[in-house]
């Protein structure tokens, strides 16, 4: 990668990255969504001056992203709390699988939507808490003096499949309680913790069933304020649900409820899932998603302001376009979610995450210092294939463009760029006997392009908010040639946007690799696309 390559990779994109963020707004005020990306089932919680936010990351490793802000709107990714995903051999992708067993679920030799379920994040007596659940194995715990690591190890605290959701709470006399969810959503339950939350104390108890009222019940947040305890939970389902208030005098209930926030005369359908925060003045926050279909569950801000001991979230109970910035005590930040890389450090960027737990023997930063090399394994198709890189994308317009090096290739590999999910679409490089040609996927019909006369090739992907990506490649690094039609992006699966990756998988003997020098991210306005 020359210089000019470098300073477009690490400087001009980030800096595209924030103008696309602001979306109009001015530095007293932001606009939502704040996150247009898919950090579903967010948690916060405020931790000195700083934010720290956790989202679910179902079968991608490193699991549970952790994403830190000064200022409530602009955050960046500064780790996961898991390393890999220990829970089950299928995290692994043991054995080649055909385009059928990978659709289907469950999955033999994969573990697609299973993983972390809705984590909750906790600060309590000087260490960080994350509980989660995996919807096959049970809820786990995993804590770190550090919100950076290193985080213990997994913690089984429930021995129960199909629970989802949970939340823990130290009370003021140091009672520790944990509530959660069952597989389905509903009904809310509640247990005694040990001190040290690693374990429950009971088989639990229905605190809170309604469902006429509430259906579909699910990711309850617990909190306590002016001696009422308080739980925020969902209800009604993703697409089109609410956020409704539970409160009672004692822990146990019984609760009444109200609900704090719905689409009401807005055009945001399912506004709810999320957490309360307050700054040091005492402002009130909750931060929550949306579903948006292919772009995944985006993240939305809402003032919350407490009346008659209820919280009234948004303006009046509806979602907020655009509102004051948060007073946290801090000035606005211009951080950014971390996107495009050169590959040029010793580790992977934090936005990075495998399509199941990778197998380090089949990819280096070392081998080629300055790039990435993939070596492909088996498999017949994209989805199940291993090592595929991929990172979250933000919308809802951004230009992806990696420069992969062919030259390593062997028979039957493929390589290249895709925007991943169910039934993916990508452009790559598909390598047969002696000739490397261009190549175009959509759920797994290949097309085959112009033959490569040269080892270097940008690939380029350009997606629009009307969900869909258009593919191109260019031979110089300046001027791109098109390669079919606009393709809808891999839709919503598997409880996850479409997102960006980076591949390589023969259906050849395994072997042969790719090289990719840097990965870059922009976010061109309409005129510039």
């Amino acid at each position: 990668m020359d210089l000019t390559d470098r300073y477009r990779v690490l400087v001009i994109a980030p800096l595209l990255a924030l103008c696309a963020m602001a979306s109009g707004a001015t530095p007293r005020t932001y606009a939502n969504p704040i996150l247009y990306a898919d950090y579903s089932d967010p948690d916060v919680i405020r931790v000195g001056r700083d934010y720290y936010m956790v989202a679910s990351s179902f079968h991608f490793s490193p699991g549970i992203p952790i994403l830190r802000s000064r200022d409530l709107v602009h955050w960046t990714i500064v780790g996961h709390v898991l390393p890999r995903l220990p829970f089950a051999p299928e995290y692994d992708m043991p054995g080649p699988h055909t385009l059928t067993d990978a659709i289907s679920k469950p999955i033999g030799g994969t573990r697609y939507a299973g993983g972390v379920w809705a984590p909750s994040i906790r600060f309590h007596a000087g260490r960080f808490y994350v509980y989660f659940a995996t919807p096959d194995e049970g809820i786990f715990m995993a804590s770190a003096a550090r919100v950076d690591g290193p985080w213990d190890p997994p913690v089984l605290v429930v021995d129960q499949p199909r629970l989802e959701d949970p939340c823990p709470f130290w009370d003021d006399d140091g009672t520790a309680w944990l509530v959660h969810s069952r597989h389905g959503a509903g009904p809310l339950i509640l247990h005694r913790m040990s001190p040290d939350g690693r374990r429950v104390l009971d088989t639990g108890t229905i605190i809170v069933e309604d469902k006429a009222r509430l259906p579909v019940l699910e990711g309850p947040k617990l909190y306590k304020r002016n001696s009422y305890y308080y739980i925020l939970a969902p209800f009604g389902g993703v697409e089109t649900g609410a956020q409704v208030a539970l409160r009672a005098r004692k822990i146990t209930g019984p609760y009444e409820q109200r609900v704090v926030l719905s689409q009401g005369a807005t055009a945001l359908k399912g506004p709810h899932q999320g957490g309360w925060v307050e700054t040091p003045s005492g402002q009130g926050w909750f931060v929550h998603f949306n579903s948006t279909g292919a772009f995944g569950r985006i993240s939305y801000l809402e003032p919350l302001v407490w009346k008659d001991d209820w919280p009234v979230i948004g303006a009046g109970g509806q979602p907020v376009a655009a509102f004051a910035m948060p007073d946290t005590g801090s000035p606005p930040t211009s951080d950014a979610l971390q996107e495009s890389d050169s590959f040029s450090g010793t580790r992977l960027g934090p936005q990075w995450e495998w399509n199941h737990n990778p197998d380090d023997r089949r990819w280096s930063l070392a081998a080629r210092p300055g790039y990435l090399r993939l070596v492909a394994g088996s498999a017949e198709h994209l989805v199940t294939a291993r090592n595929t890189l991929t990172q979250i994308l933000q919308g809802p317009r951004a230009r992806v463009t990696a420069r992969f090096d062919a030259s390593r290739m062997r028979d039957g590999q493929r390589a290249g760029l895709s925007l991943f999910g169910v039934e993916p679409s990508w452009i790559g490089l598909v390598r047969d006997r002696v000739q490397v040609r261009v190549t175009m996927a959509v759920k797994g019909a290949e097309t085959a392009g112009p033959a490569l006369d040269r080892g270097t090739i940008d690939l380029r992907a350009d997606v629009g908010p009307e969900q869909t990506v258009r593919y191109s490649y260019s031979l110089n690094g300046r001027s791109f040639l098109p390669i079919g039609d606009a393709v809808p992006l891999a839709r919503f699966s598997w409880w996850k946007g479409s997102r960006p990756a980076l591949f390589s998988f023969t259906r050849g003997a395994p072997g042969g690799s790719v090289d990719i020098d840097w990965v870059m991210v922009d976010h061109p306005s309409p005129a510039n696309r």
